[in-house]
């Protein structure tokens, strides 16, 4: 491969649900297989660390939770995992051993509150950066919090400029058009959608952000589950027959002018590679940059928030200088 090619994988696999040692393990496998195929990028599911909890209820109705519901939340929150902290480590030891860097969704738990997140490693194991989803979608609103500005990178990195959008927040304009802002090449997109109509999202990101596209998604049965995962009969159809599928895969990754490179399989766990030319960028803007020649400000304009937004902010200043007096 010449220098202005990067070979990526998209791993298209199922954590060991609410298990987080073996989940990591399993990710530690995976990457070692994705390194010994030549690739320098790696890019995981949404929610791989330790679970995308398919057709659970948590005991939920309209101005009502359950005790059990309570229950499955706090086994939830106990398979989170602290960002940085020992699982952070952990991959950031399997990037290193592969000397790739590894792009990983995970639920991260802060204080009382889980979040859907996107880490970054570096192949020397250092962790990058993080996206934290900004907008859960239905029904995760309830046992995920929302992100805000502050993290929303677009990493420089030998590769490529390398950022992350997570499944549903693809279908946010805007969100999408600070990412192009931010130079985006490298555009990852770890799903829990397994619907046909995910390949066209995909394509038409690739198109309008003349970037690379690399979208990950589980595959996952109720065998990876715990025999009591309280699975919703609207989930799988088929009751807790081990062999029913949860999530059916459907990853890809597709070039700057739309063409598919790899994918999308529904077929099973696999690992999809691709020779990304990246070249191909800069001949997909020559009609078309969605940020540059083909904007209009002068009509149009974004503007983006990157401050954090916490509930508590402690300052040494008096009150004062916060609020001050009425002239």
């Amino acid at each position: 491969m010449s220098l202005s090619t990067v070979r990526a994988a998209v791993v298209q696999a199922a954590p060991v649900v609410f298990d987080v040692r073996r989940t990591l393990d399993k990710l530690r496998d995976l990457t070692a297989d994705v390194a010994r195929r030549g690739a320098a990028l790696a890019v995981f599911p949404e929610a791989f660390v330790s679970a995308y909890p398919k057709g659970l209820g948590f005991g939920a109705r309209m101005g009502m939770r359950s005790p059990e519901g309570r229950e499955e939340f706090r086994r939830y929150s106990d398979s989170a995992i602290a960002v940085p902290g020992p699982a952070t480590e952990i991959i950031g030891a399997a990037a290193r051993a592969g000397r790739l860097h590894l792009v990983v969704g995970v639920i991260e738990r802060d204080g009382g509150t889980l979040y859907c997140t996107v880490l970054f490693f570096g192949p020397d194991g250092s962790l990058l950066g993080k996206h934290r989803k900004l907008m859960p979608t239905a029904m995760e609103r309830l046992v995920w919090g929302f992100g805000d500005g502050s993290t929303l990178p677009v990493l420089d990195t030998p590769l490529g400029r390398l950022g992350a959008v997570i499944c549903w927040e693809n279908y946010m304009p805007l969100l999408r058009m600070a990412m192009y802002a931010r130079g985006v090449q490298l555009y990852c997109a770890p799903t829990a959608d397994d619907r046909d109509t995910w390949l066209a999202t995909m394509r038409h990101v690739a198109l309008e952000g003349r970037c690379f596209v690399l979208s990950a998604c589980q595959y996952l049965l109720r065998r990876d589950c715990p025999l009591d995962y309280a699975l919703q009969p609207a989930a799988g159809g088929q009751g807790d027959d081990p062999n029913t599928v949860l999530i059916r895969g459907g990853s890809c990754i597709v070039a700057p002018l739309g063409q598919v490179l790899a994918g999308p399989n529904f077929e099973g766990e696999t690992v999809l590679t691709a020779d990304l030319d990246m070249s191909e960028i800069a001949r997909g803007k020559y009609d078309f940059d969605v940020v540059g020649h083909y904007a209009r400000p002068d009509v149009f304009r974004l503007y983006v928030n990157e401050r954090p937004a916490p509930a508590v902010v402690h300052v040494t200043a008096g009150p004062s200088d916060l609020f001050p007096p009425p002239p």
